[in-house]
Order: C-alpha cells, then sequence, then structure tokens
C-alpha cells in the first residue's frame, strides 16, 4: 500500500521527494552505496579566502544540488506522483516554509529539497520563492505533526538525530565539529518535546539503530540500509494494533525501571524529564510511582540522563499485544 503523503527534513525531504517524483528504491540504494565523502562536502576555499568571517558556509553547494538532481526530476509539487511536503526555516523570519501545502506549491521540488538540506554552516541557505530558507531541522527534524493532518496513522522514520551517545574529545575538533553536536543536541531537545506531547493520530516509530555512525561518515551504506530495513520491518509489525488504538506512539513494550538508592545523589533530573513517572522521598532519594512500564522507542531518556546510572530499565516481554499506556509524564 503506497502512502497518502511523504513528508521530510533535510536528508528525509531528498529521499521523501524521490519517492514522491518516481525515483526507484533501486536508483536510492545505488545512490548510497556509490557515494563518498568528496562528493558532497568540497571545501569553499575561494569564498572563505575573499568573505572570511562573512563567509556563507564551509562547503560548497554544487556537488550538494548536483546530487539532488540525479534523484529528484525538476518537476514542480503539483506535478509529483504523490503528495509531498519538504520542511524548511525561513532564514530570514525564523519561521518554518513547509513547501507543498496551499500557497507554497509553484517551486521547484529540488530547489525546496536543497533548503531542507542546507544545514547552516555547512551549505548556503537556498532560494525558494523569493524565501531565504535553511535545514528545516533548526525547527522541526521530524516534520509529524503537520503531516498527521486527517491522517490514521502516521511512520516516523528518526535516524539517529535524538539517540545522544556520548563523544569523546568533541572539544579538540574544531569548531564545525562541535557546531554540529551542538545542533544534533538541540534537535534532540526539540523531538524530545514533540513527542512527548504526541497523542493522535497512533504513530509507528522507526528507529535504526544507527546514532553510533556520524554525520559525515560515509562507506557504512550497506550496513545502514539493512539496519533501516530491519528496523522497519519491526516495527510494521506493530501496525495492527497501532490502528486498532486511539492513539499514542508504538511499538510499545513491557519495561521494568528500577532506581538504585544508594547512587541517587537527588539531582531530580528524572522527575524534571518524567514527572508522572519519578518523585523524590523524605531523604532526597528519587522513587519510582510505578515500576512495570509499556513504553514506545520515544521514552526511557531519564535512563540515560541518570548522571550517576542509577536508574536501569530491562524488557520483560519482546511486545505489548494490545493498546496499553504509555510512561506517565
Amino acid at each position: 500500500m503506497a502512502p497518502a503523503l511523504v513528508a521530510g527534513t533535510s536528508i528525509g525531504a531528498l529521499i521523501g521527494a524521490a519517492i514522491a517524483t518516481g525515483t526507484t528504491r533501486a536508483a536510492l540504494e545505488d545512490a548510497a552505496r556509490g557515494l563518498s565523502r568528496r562528493d558532497l562536502f568540497v571545501i569553499n576555499r575561494v569564498k572563505i579566502l575573499l568573505d572570511r568571517m562573512r563567509t556563507p558556509s564551509v562547503y560548497s553547494a554544487e556537488p550538494l544540488q548536483a546530487l539532488i538532481a540525479r534523484l529528484v526530476p525538476d518537476v514542480r509539487f503539483d506535478d509529483a506522483q504523490m503528495p509531498l511536503l519538504v520542511n524548511t526555516v525561513d532564514a530570514e523570519t525564523g519561521f518554518q516554509v513547509i513547501w507543498g501545502l496551499p500557497g507554497h506549491r509553484e517551486v521547484a521540488v529540488r530547489d525546496a529539497v536543497y533548503a531542507s538540506c542546507a544545514l547552516p554552516g555547512a551549505y548556503p541557505p537556498g532560494v525558494v520563492g523569493g524565501h531565504v530558507c535553511v535545514d528545516g531541522g533548526a525547527a522541526d527534524n521530524l516534520p509529524v505533526t503537520i503531516a498527521a493532518q486527517d491522517m490514521e496513522l502516521v511512520i516516523a522514520v528518526d535516524v539517529g538525530s535524538t539517540d545522544l551517545t556520548r563523544d569523546d574529545g568533541i572539544a579538540t575538533r574544531g569548531f564545525f565539529d562541535i557546531s554540529m553536536r551542538a545542533a544534533q543536541i538541540t534537535m534532540a531537545a526539540l523531538q524530545r518535546e514533540q513527542l512527548n506531547r504526541w497523542t493522535t493520530p497512533p504513530m509507528l516509530l522507526v528507529r535504526p539503530r544507527v546514532n553510533h555512525v556520524g554525520w559525515f561518515e560515509f562507506g557504512h551504506a550497506g550496513f545502514l540500509i539493512d539496519e533501516g530495513y530491519r528496523a522497519a520491518r519491526e516495527a510494521l509489525d506493530h501496525v495492527d494494533v497501532a490502528l486498532a488504538s486511539e492513539g499514542g506512539i508504538f511499538p510499545r513494550r513491557v519495561m521494568e525501571v528500577d532506581v538504585e538508592r544508594e547512587r541517587c545523589v537527588g539531582c531530580r533530573m528524572c522527575t524534571v524529564l518524567a514527572p508522572g513517572l519519578f518523585v523524590m522521598d523524605a531523604e532526597g532519594k528519587a522513587v519510582l510511582r510505578e515500576r512495570i512500564l509499556h513504553w514506545s522507542p520515544a521514552d526511557g531518556v531519564f535512563v540515560r540522563q541518570c548522571p550517576t546510572g542509577a536508574i536501569t530499565a530491562r524488557r520483560v516481554e519482546r511486545r505489548v499485544s494490545g493498546a496499553m499506556p504509555s510512561v506517565p509524564s
């Protein structure tokens, strides 16, 4: 069954636009397997030399534009084979501009996709329909809210920007890596807030285990494709449960959470992140209101953010057989 609509931000916009305009999955896979760092990242040396601090980006726009032109036909949104939304941010106003919505359709899909991929500092902004636009991830890296309008189910794919892992040595790798890390942290915080508020329609959240692969690392295409396929198949196993529910995020699994009292220092981060689950007792230690939880891939950030590792979680069983409440907040 084909989706009723495709929406994307950044690389998601490129893949979504390619699919919506008729590019085959085989062509996308071939492009991914053949792509190297030098195909996309060409340092804008002349502009840096001439403009110094006023240069718009570290890298030239042309290689990214060439990749987009290879995968996305030169058409407008009305010519796409299925409804398509491309998320960008207007750098002058600071507001989102979602191309493909009424009033924002008479532009080239390629232009919108480039702008959505134009990570600030990495690539120059794109001009789309008179708007100076940058990567939509600056405001919303997972554009599910606009895509969910009038839908029975949303399938959301998060490729790792919110599953933060420790990055030792980041302070020694230069301003560009530090700024990219800051962007990743910002996107993670924005997405957590968005998912914490999610109600309807039901969402299948696909999260491949790819957070250990850096944004600018190449040579892992085979692994990434296989892991994406595995994660999608696993999430789709829960589609019937999701459709039968009134809302929420799926898949949900039964987890047992515990707090090691001796290691708890009373920092209260857990009560901030999950106030419906944790309380502080008379001795200033975190205490659970419930230990057995039914949570989705969006839940459980409090485990990783505990500074002393006092909170642990283990799966009790593989999957939830019916619609059940998630982690209280």
